[in-house]
């Protein structure tokens, strides 16, 4: 029982908890579990009260989080009014917006022999650059593989193979608070490569969920062949999709065997392209938000809400918690939907949904007119955010492209171009008002396009909902069910 005891306490780390939280003499503590660790809470709270008995710490307990379980879930932390947050399990290891988080990643286990043995194999076949990457529950055992790896590499150097290793490691396990600037805006973090001043800067860094390495100035990541231990999940969709371009194998370490075909991954890409295409032809378009505690979301909004006004759509911001083909049917006159979430949760399948959902990403290329999709990828919208306010060129007013909705050809307009006052005066565009609730925009060839809004789609409804405004009566409260406490109700008989 205390082997049982001892190897529980190394898994969730106990005593570093404790030791983290009596530092930082936290008296209200927030511990963030995912579903299926739920049932190991209550020996966690166990265990680290035994350790703080000598402090005034109280600990709360989260579940069934708003948004996905890898975010911090700093909104639910704050109706506990707590100091920090103690998150478990799989994460993403995104920045927060205003509290203190310790992750505990949880340690998977690992025949290292096995993994080192495998990647030798492969090492062998290749002279490319090996890059090792992991899922963040085997950053325990990775110390001991680079170990393995090193005896392996001085082998491999004798023999006809050249291949060097490169080894990922963990950002931090402890993420303070974002700063912002002066004028309340977030400092942007670049994540992706940064290679700083050209005269000084002999490696490239690069970062993606929690992992950042450094490679040598003159080689591309592209160059290189990447080598991921862990499970296929979120993390390992988005090294597949950000660095496309590289070869990549991954080491399921539960089933011990080597998957090297990660082309239905990278078909995802197809998709994502066509998606974006048809959010061309959006008219309405609702930005989702899925988090509430990834720094700089807000900021991402407001882009977002630019770029797409610039691009003379109607904007609709929509918090709805985690979307679902159920929750969009309410809106069936957003043609679009924008999803601003952490990297590993922006990705969703919305071949049951009414309307496409796309990421910020995809949004800059879609409404920003004349960019074009190099094959280049990006998940995360930290690296997205700018200072400077989004402008369309006027040398990209009218771009042809092909459209999914007219099935054809079509030249964009833009309403930003337009200018009210020179209606009557033959001015290259005219707005005309068709309805009370939407514009008729009309070119120099007398072509029309009638741009919708959310009012008119309410107004064509069968049904409005309850409005009492119709009444000359004030609205009555309306009792439906029981009423009364849950231990006995009013209309129940206590004994």
């Amino acid at each position: 029982m205390k082997e049982f005891d001892a190897e529980f306490d190394f898994n969730y780390e106990i005593s570093q908890t404790a030791d983290f939280i009596r530092s930082r003499n936290y008296s209200r503590v927030a511990l963030q579990f995912p579903d299926h660790l739920i049932k190991d809470s209550i020996r966690v709270v166990s265990s680290l009260n035994d350790r703080l008995q000598d402090t005034d710490t109280r600990l709360y307990v989260m579940a069934d989080t708003t948004f996905g379980s890898c975010c911090v879930d700093e909104v639910g932390a704050a109706h506990a009014n707590a100091d920090c947050v103690i998150h478990y399990g799989h994460t993403c290891l995104s920045k927060t917006s205003t509290l203190p988080a310790f992750f505990v990643f949880g340690k998977a286990k690992i025949n290292v022999t096995r993994c080192v043995e495998k990647l030798s194999n492969h090492a062998l076949t290749t002279s490319k650059p090996i890059l090792v990457l992991f899922g963040l529950e085997y950053a325990h055992a990775i110390q001991d593989i680079r170990k393995a790896l090193t005896d392996v590499a001085s082998r491999l150097h004798d023999s006809e193979s050249r291949s060097v290793f490169y080894y990922a490691d963990v950002v931090s396990t402890i993420i303070e608070p974002s700063n912002t600037t002066s004028n309340g805006k977030l400092e942007r973090v670049v994540c992706s490569t940064d290679t700083g001043d050209a005269k000084e800067a002999v490696t490239s860094k690069y970062s993606i969920g929690g992992l950042t390495w450094s490679l040598p100035k003159e080689l591309k990541i592209e160059d290189c062949f990447l080598y991921w231990i862990g499970a296929d999940n979120s993390s390992f969709s988005n090294a597949v999709l950000t660095f496309n371009e590289c070869e990549i194998i991954r080491y399921d370490a539960v089933e011990d065997f080597c998957v090297s075909d990660v082309s239905q991954l990278k078909r995802i890409l197809k998709r994502r392209y066509y998606l974006v295409e048809k959010a061309k032809d959006a008219n309405i378009v609702g930005i989702l938000v899925g988090t509430l505690g990834v720094a700089g979301y807000l900021h991402m909004i407001n882009q977002m809400k630019e770029l797409i006004s610039a691009a003379g759509k109607k904007v609709y911001t929509l918090a709805m918690g985690r979307p679902n083909p159920a929750k969009l049917a309410n809106f069936p006159e957003c043609d679009v939907f924008v999803y601003v979430s952490c990297a590993q949760t922006a990705l969703l399948d919305s071949k049951e949904f009414l309307a496409p959902v796309i990421t910020p990403f995809e949004a800059m290329i879609a409404f920003n007119r004349g960019k074009q999709w190099t094959g280049a990828y990006m998940m995360e919208f930290q690296n997205l955010i700018t200072s400077c306010p989004v402008e369309v060129q006027e040398d990209q007013i009218e771009e042809a492209r092909f459209s999914f909705l007219q099935g054809g050809y079509v030249e964009d307009v833009d309403l930003q171009q337009a200018d009210v006052t020179k209606e009557n005066e033959g001015g290259p565009l005219s707005l005309v008002k068709a309805s009370e609730n939407a514009l008729q925009v009309r070119d120099k060839d007398s072509r029309s396009t009638i741009v919708k809004s959310g009012a008119e789609f309410l107004a064509g409804r069968s049904y409005q909902g309850l409005d009492y405004r119709k009444s000359s009566l004030p609205p009555q409260p309306l009792l439906v069910g029981r009423s009364g406490k849950a231990s006995g109700y009013k209309n129940e008989n206590i004994n």
